[in-house]
């Protein structure tokens, strides 16, 4: 137990959360929490502060994708399409918020899986928004639900898109650990978290935050009334830029090499004239950098926890609790899980690591192939959604606070961490006792 609450990772991750909750920027939280986990690590500060340098490289991919992503988003906004989906949106909720919250969740599993334009839409489609949940008095805690289960549950589940990335990465793992499955067959098992967070979304907006909620009509920029509703030729260029993204993206595993060839789709067949490129990119840093960087500093988080050594010593400080029963070890994997994801901040760079601990308990344990495949899905996404560095929580905030009435810890994390994590954990459980 003293090695449990000395544990490096443990303090980190603890102190991370409750510098968030003091309202402490996440850039400097993650600093913070980063040095003070490696000098538990017994790793001197020039040292930990190189390894975190270094480490913020792991993320440079993913950074660069969002600041593409973001020029390409700002692109739907100068060629006109955002403005028209945004009216659309307005005229079809005709004044019922639940309305509005499924549109614009189901938007968000579109960026997932069709479109994937990740979480740089929200920034554009949202704040026009803003007036109108205000005259609805909807509180902005769903709105942060519903496009959190729409960033995190189509991957989990679809295998398309960024689904078809992390069910890649759930095959390849499990291939090099000793367990044959087809990366096919992951969506096969992983569907039930993905109904486990469905079950979450509706608590949270139909029960959680039904009532209703008041705003300040602070100054945010509202639709345009005069705004043209039909699809001119730039528009169709863009969707079809839109659709070459994919295609790309799935052709090459490269997201950035997708929006790259996206924007020149749009830049080349002049839907966009090349003398706005300059602004564009600037939009799309201006919108996406800072996500970006929490990604960056991230990465040069999980580095430093993984230098400390802290990962297996969490682990091996739990492994004997593990072997009395397949549920309680079950349970010891996700909330390790838990605590990884929370400070690394994505279920994705989370995979490699579990995979290469957990993978041998569970063979150990007898655990069956669907079982093992649901324990490493569940780990990994947990604390996805609550963690203050995942772009599952920056992305709803970055356009919900457009008017800095949307808190990103307590009206963000705080609600995505208790609906949709809590529900893994018990589909997860579930699971492996019906599935053994």
């Amino acid at each position: 137990m003293i090695e449990l609450l000395t544990n490096p990772i443990v303090i980190s991750v603890i102190l991370l959360c409750i510098l968030c909750l003091c309202r402490i920027n996440v850039l400097l939280a993650l600093i913070i929490s980063s040095v003070v986990g490696g000098l538990i690590g017994q790793i001197n500060l020039s040292e930990v502060m190189n390894i975190f340098i270094h480490g913020m490289g792991d993320n440079s991919e993913t950074a660069l994708s969002y600041i593409l992503l973001g020029a390409f988003a700002a692109s739907m906004t100068h060629t006109g399409l955002a403005p028209i989906l945004a009216k659309k949106i307005a005229t079809a909720i005709q004044s019922k918020k639940f309305v509005l919250i499924l549109i614009l969740t189901g938007i968000a599993i579109l960026s997932q899986n069709l479109i994937p334009v990740h979480i740089a839409f929200i920034p554009i489609l949202v704040p026009p928004l803003l007036g109108i949940m205000n005259k609805l008095q909807l509180d902005r805690r769903a709105v942060a639900c519903g496009l959190a289960f729409g960033l995190k549950a189509p991957y989990i589940v679809i295998p398309a898109g960024f689904g078809l990335i992390f069910q890649g990465l759930i095959a390849e793992n499990l291939l090099s650990n000793g367990v044959e499955v087809a990366k096919n067959d992951i969506w096969k098992s992983t569907w039930i978290l993905g109904f486990a967070m469905l079950i979450g979304f509706l608590i949270a907006i139909f029960i959680s935050y039904r009532k209703p909620r008041i705003y300040n009509n602070n100054e945010i920029k509202e639709i345009d009334n005069n705004t043209e509703l039909s699809l001119n030729k730039n528009h169709y260029i863009t969707l079809l830029a839109a659709i070459i993204t994919l295609g790309v993206q799935l052709w090459t595993n490269s997201l950035p090499l997708g929006a790259l060839i996206g924007l020149a789709v749009i830049f080349g067949f002049k839907a966009i004239d090349h003398k706005k490129m300059d602004k564009l990119i600037n939009e799309g840093v201006g919108m996406m950098g800072y996500v970006a960087f929490v990604m960056l500093v991230a990465a040069g988080f999980a580095s430093v926890m993984k230098a400390t050594g802290g990962i297996d010593t969490l682990v091996n400080s739990i492994t004997p609790y593990m072997m009395s029963s397949k549920i309680l070890a079950t349970f010891l994997m996700l909330f390790i899980g838990l605590f990884i994801t929370m400070g690394i901040g994505t279920s994705f760079g989370t995979i490699p690591i579990l995979a290469v601990l957990y993978v041998p308990i569970c063979l150990k344990l007898g655990f069956s192939i669907p079982s093992i495949i649901i324990v490493l899905a569940a780990a990994a996404a947990l604390g996805d959604a609550g963690s203050p560095a995942s772009d599952t929580t920056l992305g709803p905030t970055a356009g919900l606070n457009a008017d800095n009435q949307h808190n990103h810890i307590w009206d963000t994390c705080i609600p995505t961490f208790l609906h949709y994590n809590i529900a893994l954990i018990a589909a997860a459980i579930f699971a492996v006792a019906i599935l053994g």
